[in-house]
């Protein structure tokens, strides 16, 4: 508070000069400049301490991380990586619509910035009916019905909705030919919210279940979908090749593919090219690598207009509508509440990345169908993402970031050349068909199992921090929707939970022996660290010091915990000791480079963990 005896100065008093508000702002403007190459000579100078030789020019290549097929991330952007790029990405809600396809103040095209969308597959008709309720009446905007066997049921459409008025709410049906034909006419004669779709996607269910599907009557059921304007028809899925281990650029390139085999199958059946853009809706998966995700969203507009621009479609129909799913990829069934933390950073990454349409998908979805609890966070999540945040109120917030736009063009540059090897092909109906989507897929994800392995790539509660202890929340089990036969289905976590399932089985639960050295002081570090990772793998660690306590610990598999000085000392004999003691398997935490007599192994960070743990597994005859 101003004390009583302050004043407030006079208009006409003198401002004195350190007071002055210079013209123009410069950010850091009171620090010496910094060029790029004493940058280099820094971080060089750190690496070389680090024991890195042979350093190229640009050293920060050597900490480029991969983020998708082909593309990778360096540790610093500056405007020289953007190049021209700002002039390419134009303004929101214009062609090319990288930044966007609103244009304005979001909040003042869209009813909070976004439309929420709510996902129900349960077979329960009074339960789902109860649930939408639920929904609607507490923040969300659309509804996503899956209608089928294990689902909602086709017939009980009418029921489900019978509370739910279709002029003020969107529906996005999932189902194939039944489900359209269901909506289609339920919908007949009634007025119906823009927004909503038939969900019809044949070369997603060929990707899903191997088998080929016909397209020559989606411009029939198109045509029939025109009598309500903003229905759309189609929805090219690209979670499909998300869920079978695509990166972010196989996403990309899939989904274009499957959506130029639409725009021919519509205009072979007689919609003209505007018209046939417009029956299409892009459904893609948002992760927890938030700067990927709003990349690759950014993308796939630019992408989708450069299709456009090819097809002779006008710039007004050309600008992609998303829908953006958080990923069933990253969900976890261990620890699932963490799942909560992933999703709420998609949800941000899917809002800050321009998506039209954004669904939350509830935190136990691994675990089976959702509770009312776990769909009232998901739907909570946008609500206060939009409401308290107010992300929504800005267009393309990271629009103009070095690192962003770069990444956008990268990504872009990648998709475009998986997606003309894909028409190369044949197109995507022949690319599946001959093995080259999921070799591609595979090849893809086989490069992230690799990163998860290591845990260059960690997943809290699983890979890293696992809580042995937990009680994990019960939910009905889910049917499988999605028929075998196609593209696999994965997740980063599945690798882990297999052995925690494998130790959680066991009549008694297997465990590794820590066994220390030396004061608390020392080894706590490396006793910690080597606890983590065996506990990933579902396995106790008790310890002591050295090894007395193998006897009582009820294992045969012991780890030295210590220093290197220690080990120099007293690891080769304190690996005797063990042996004389009853071990069969003796680890040592740290680095090969200790070269001890009598240690089968070592753990360390960036060592394979899930080779470890399965050694061990062995080891204790814990079998599946």
């Amino acid at each position: 508070m101003r004390s009583t005896d302050q004043q407030p100065a006079h208009p006409d008093a003198e401002v004195p000069a350190e007071h002055e508000v210079p013209e123009e702002l410069r950010l850091a403007g009171e620090f010496p400049v910094t060029t790029r190459e004493q940058w280099r000579e820094l971080l060089a100078a750190v690496l070389r301490k680090a024991g890195r030789e042979g350093l190229p020019d640009a050293v920060e290549d050597v900490l480029r991380v991969p983020v998708a097929t082909g593309v990778t991330v360096a540790p610093l952007y500056t405007a020289e990586d953007a190049g021209d790029l700002p002039t390419a990405v134009g303004v929101p809600g214009l062609a090319p619509f990288v930044r966007g396809a609103r244009a304005g103040a979001a909040g003042g095209d869209v009813p909070g910035g976004w439309d929420v969308r709510q996902r129900h597959a349960h077979p329960d008709v009074a339960g789902t009916r109860e649930a939408i309720a639920a929904d609607l009446e507490n923040g969300v905007t659309s509804l996503w019905l899956v209608l089928g066997e294990g689902a909602v049921p086709v017939d009980a459409l009418g029921d489900v909705l019978t509370d739910v008025y279709l002029d003020l709410a969107p529906i996005a049906v999932q189902g194939g030919v039944p489900a359209a034909e269901a909506f289609l006419a339920l919908a007949e004669g009634r007025e119906l919210a823009p927004g909503g779709s038939l969900g019809l996607d044949p070369i997603g269910e060929h990707a899903a279940s191997g088998r080929p599907q016909d397209l020559t009557g989606l411009a029939d059921v198109a045509r029939r979908a025109a009598a309500h304007p903003g229905l759309r028809t189609v929805v090219v899925d690209a979670t499909v090749y998300a869920d079978a281990g695509a990166s972010v650029v196989e996403e990309l390139g899939c989904s274009l593919a499957a959506g130029v085999a639409y725009l021919r199958a519509l205009t072979d059946g007689g919609l003209s090219v505007d018209e046939a853009f417009g029956q299409l809706e892009f459904r893609y998966s948002a992760s927890a690598d938030q700067f990927t995700t709003i990349a690759g969203l950014r993308a796939a507009r630019r992408l989708w207009d450069r299709v456009g621009q090819e097809s002779g479609a006008a710039p007004d129909v050309r600008a992609q509508r998303q829908h953006a799913v958080t990923s069933a990829v990253m969900t976890t069934k261990r620890d699932p509440w963490v799942n909560m933390l992933r999703t709420t950073v998609a949800c941000f990454a899917a809002g800050v990345g321009g998506s039209d349409v954004v669904t939350v998908q509830p935190f136990d979805a691994a675990l089976g169908l959702p509770d009312s609890f776990s769909r009232r966070i998901a739907r909570n999540t946008q609500s206060l993402l939009v409401e308290e945040a107010h992300l929504a109120r800005v267009l393309d917030p990271a629009g103009g970031s070095w690192y962003v736009e770069s990444l956008t063009e990268s990504l872009a540059q990648a998709a475009w050349d998986w997606f003309t090897e894909i028409e190369r092909a044949g197109g995507l109906a022949a690319a599946l068909d001959s093995g080259l989507v999921r070799d591609r897929l595979a090849a893809a994800w086989d490069a992230r199992v690799e990163r998860l392995a290591h845990r260059t790539d960690a997943i809290t509660g699983v890979s890293e921090f696992p809580n042995l202890t937990e009680r994990l929340p019960v939910r009905e089990p889910a049917a499988e929707v999605r028929a075998g036969g196609g593209l696999p289905r994965v997740r980063a976590a599945q690798a882990y939970e297999e052995l925690r399932d494998r130790a959680d089985a066991a009549a008694s639960r297997p465990r590794v022996y820590l066994a220390t050295i030396g004061p608390i002081a020392r080894h706590t570090a490396r006793a910690t660290f080597a606890g983590n990772l065996f506990q990933a793998g579902g396995l106790e660690t008790p310890s002591g010091a050295g090894a007395a306590g193998l006897a009582g610990a009820g294992t045969t598999v012991a780890c030295i915990c210590g220093t290197d000085r220690d080990y120099a000392e007293s690891a080769a004999t304190l690996a005797a000791d063990l042996r004389a003691a009853g071990a069969t398997q003796v680890w040592l935490a740290g680095k090969p480079s200790q070269d001890v007599d009598g240690v089968d192994g070592y753990v360390y960070a960036g060592c394979d963990a899930l080779d470890v743990l399965r050694t061990v597994h062995e080891q204790l005859g814990v079998t599946a």
